[in-house]
């Protein structure tokens, strides 16, 4: 499905100066990911973890722009608009595969099978909303899962999410996971909950300071270099 090779990644930050003579900005380069090689193949169901700052989100970006056009992409960020209804958020995913004069007639008046449709996905993911309330108008759980309904909406044959869960309780997270890998043939996640990323996926990947440090199929996973990993970071 997608193979990198040596992968190496920069990320340019601006920052202000004023030396008292002169005012400007400066930009400055940071490595975060080093030297990383991985092949994650078609149907796999993949989590990576790490402890913070280790590079998963560089590294699920960039993926998610290798596979573009393919997977659907549930970011942290979550992109949604405040002014506009749960509804219309949702719908968005589905704005690739109309016509713009359906997507803008149905921004108007909806299409009752849109309407159904959207329904039925919310319900599936235990948003008790109404349809018609506008997101700036909900809690950070409710709007995470605003954004994984509008993933999952695109419908997409491989999803690739950025901790989607992490408002949410653990109970409704280990449901929504089940949806989610049920749904998609392909799922790459970085996940927060490391308990979970050991038994709900195929396989773990694990970076430490942009470096590959583990990737290991469910069955051989190990749990005490996992365990040493996170506690290692802590202490550093």
């Amino acid at each position: 499905m997608i193979t990198i090779d040596n992968l190496n990644l920069h990320y340019d930050k601006t920052s202000s100066y004023n030396t008292g003579k002169n005012i400007g900005k400066k930009k400055a380069s940071t490595q975060v990911i080093f030297d990383l090689s991985l092949t994650i193949n078609e149907g796999e169901k993949v989590a990576i973890i790490g402890p913070s700052g280790a590079g998963k989100s560089s590294l699920l970006h960039h993926l998610y722009g290798s596979l573009q056009g393919r997977a659907a992409l549930c970011s942290q960020r979550q992109g949604l608009v405040d002014n506009l209804s749960i509804y219309h958020n949702v719908f968005m995913g589905a704005l690739a595969r109309h016509h713009w004069l359906y997507n803008l007639i149905n921004l108007i008046k909806p299409f009752k099978q849109n309407l159904n449709d959207i329904t039925a996905l919310c319900q599936q993911l235990e948003l008790d909303q109404p349809l018609e309330k506008k997101v700036d108008k909900l809690s950070g759980g409710q709007r995470q899962r605003v954004a994984l309904a509008r993933a999952l909406y695109q419908q997409q044959e491989i999803f690739i999410g950025d901790e989607p869960f992490s408002a949410l309780d653990p109970l409704m997270t280990s449901r929504l996971l089940e949806t989610v890998l049920a749904q998609h043939n392909s799922v790459i996640m970085v996940m927060h909950d490391r308990e979970l990323a050991m038994t709900a996926f195929d396989r773990v990947i694990a970076l430490d300071k942009g470096r590959l440090v583990l990737d290991s199929k469910q069955q051989s996973i190990n749990l005490q270099q996992i365990t040493q990993l996170f506690q290692t970071s802590a202490v550093a």
